[in-house]
């Protein structure tokens, strides 16, 4: 039940990850907090589910960090950390098309989708360098 978990992930493949996944997740909260200054709207709704699962795995990752747990992690934490931030950016990719389609706020969901991109794809390429521990 307390499985944990290991990535083999070499340090400059983990910042090659890291850079462009962290860009992607603050580009999405940016632009969700733009549109919210605009009114609320269907759109800036839709805007904030993606936008609470990657602060809520931000801040799982942070405290995984500041817990000294960077490469070696219990399943629950692994995924309430880069499976949030994964699934944060598979949810962002459709709400951000939907923003397009409904020609909502501008250029913001032409750039939230790229934000959404980036995020669901490099968080997802570190979360899969997560091997089972074998005991």
């Amino acid at each position: 039940m307390n499985d944990l978990y290991e990535t083999g992930i070499s340090e400059a493949r983990w910042w090659t990850y890291d850079i462009p996944g962290n860009t992607g997740w603050i580009i999405w909260l940016i632009c969700t907090w733009k549109c919210l200054a605009q009114g609320i709207s269907l759109f800036s709704a839709l805007a904030l589910l993606p936008a609470v699962l990657m602060v809520l795995g931000v801040a799982e990752i942070i405290s995984e960090r500041i817990a000294k747990l960077d490469r070696i992690l219990p399943r629950k934490r692994l995924l309430r950390g880069f499976g949030a931030l994964t699934a944060a950016g598979i949810i962002g990719v459709p709400v951000s098309v939907t923003g397009i389609c409904l020609k909502a706020n501008g250029n913001l969901p032409l750039w939230m989708l790229g934000g959404a991109a980036l995020c669901g794809l490099f968080a997802g390429l570190i979360y899969q360098g997560f091997r089972k521990k074998e005991a």
